[in-house]
């Protein structure tokens, strides 16, 4: 059976490319459940709807003879998609309103939300706009568009809805690694001193779960191994959670052999303490010497495994980066990797945007600063352009 799409519909001119969205969704193969809000009823009907579908549409107070109508539609979905979503349901959703049965579902669910802006250009370049599409994209929500064109109003700009193919084809025909098993590494990790104290580093996880969503969305299976983060494990992935370094290479191990594609997105302490206190250490003088040992390369284990995969790393880098990413490269005997300067301001660790420069043996691509869930997206479309295709391209034939 083909992912389970709840499509919810607000009151926005757009509205009326829905029973066309409906009908491709269905053609490829999705199973297809649809909310209206109650201004959205009076750009589409909800009988052209039921047309489409074959089955009944739900409006804004229809939560059934149960009234758990919401979290029945919530457990359903594999994803949730709002198109058209106007600028006012954007700040609904920002400010965590559920006023109708859309609004509830968005709050039950666990499952993936993408939201396709429509609305006139000055309303969503105005302040508050952005400030809600912001604080959604911190939250993991996807913002797909909106594109840039003529608008109902004649002004012209960005605000117009995608079109209903364009949706489809990123919701559903985008399994270009449909097949492919992708392990992926995510976080800090914790290298315990005493029952109280640990040595880590300021990873956030969240370029990893961004990662991890990307390939997710091209259509592959995902396994995200992770560190100590706050961040919620993502709808559709196998998530391991660690603690120490040796805990992510043991998951990894485990994992690899069945692997495509690695990506050591991680922060790996490179090193933990000698020994464990099994008592908190008490302060006792001016000075203290901490034994250090080093731990296990996982990146590298990886790239000698026998049954290695396509091997991707990342070089946090403070200075000459470019360098240390190259060697690192060879070092490691990678296939790509992605160069992260942390030391540039507002970007990097704990922010929710980010800066990469991606190397491979012949090429290199500069990602500018954009959002984790933008970046990941154009890393992965790298990843599948000019890592993968050159790999298929030197394969022997058979």
């Amino acid at each position: 059976m083909g992912q389970k799409v709840l499509l919810g519909i607000t009151g926005g001119i757009a509205a009326y490319k829905t029973p066309e969205l409906v009908r491709q969704l269905i053609s490829e193969g999705a199973q297809v459940q649809v909310v209206l809000s109650r201004q959205a009823v009076q750009f589409v009907a909800p009988l052209a709807l039921q047309g489409v579908l074959g089955a009944p549409v739900f409006l804004a107070d229809d939560e059934g003879p149960s009234g758990m109508r919401h979290i029945e539609l919530a457990k359903w979905a594999d994803r949730i998609l709002i198109a058209p979503a106007t600028a006012n349901r954007l700040a609904m959703m920002a400010h965590g309103r559920a006023e109708d049965l859309l609004g509830n579902c968005l709050l039950a669910t666990k499952a993936q939300i993408i939201v396709c802006p429509a609305m006139n250009q000055q309303m969503y370049q105005a302040a508050s706009t952005q400030v809600n599409c912001e604080t959604l994209r911190r939250r993991g929500i996807h913002l797909w568009g909106p594109a840039w064109g003529e608008q109902a109003c004649g002004d012209v700009g960005p605000g117009r809805m995608m079109n209903p193919e364009q949706i489809v084809q990123r919701l559903i025909g985008n399994q270009r690694l449909a097949g492919h098993h992708v392990v992926l590494t995510a976080g800090p990790t914790r290298e315990p001193i005493d029952p109280v104290r640990f040595i880590s580093n300021r990873s956030s996880g969240k370029m990893g779960y961004a990662l991890a969503e990307a390939f997710r969305d091209a259509g592959a299976k995902v396994t995200l191994i992770s560190g100590p983060v706050k961040l919620t494990s993502p709808p559709m992935l196998n998530v391991i959670r660690v603690e120490t370094a040796q805990q992510m290479l043991e998951a990894v191990l485990e994992q690899v052999a069945q692997a495509d594609i690695f990506v050591g997105v991680a922060a790996v302490a490179d090193y933990a303490p000698a020994q464990l206190a099994t008592e908190k250490i008490k302060k006792s003088a001016d000075t203290m010497t901490l034994n250090l040992k080093r731990n296990p390369d996982i990146l590298a284990s990886v790239a000698s495994h026998p049954h290695r995969p396509l091997c991707i790393g990342f070089a946090a880098e403070t200075h000459n980066g470019l360098a240390f990413a190259r060697d690192k490269l060879t070092r490691k005997k990678l296939d790509m990797i992605a160069l992260n300067e942390v030391h540039q301001p507002d970007i990097g660790f704990d922010s929710d945007k980010n800066a990469l420069t991606l190397i491979t043996e012949t090429q290199t691509k500069i990602l500018t600063a954009k959002s984790k869930q933008a970046i990941a997206e154009e890393m992965v479309d790298f990843i599948i352009e000019k890592v993968i295709s050159k790999q298929r391209a030197v394969e022997p034939a058979l």
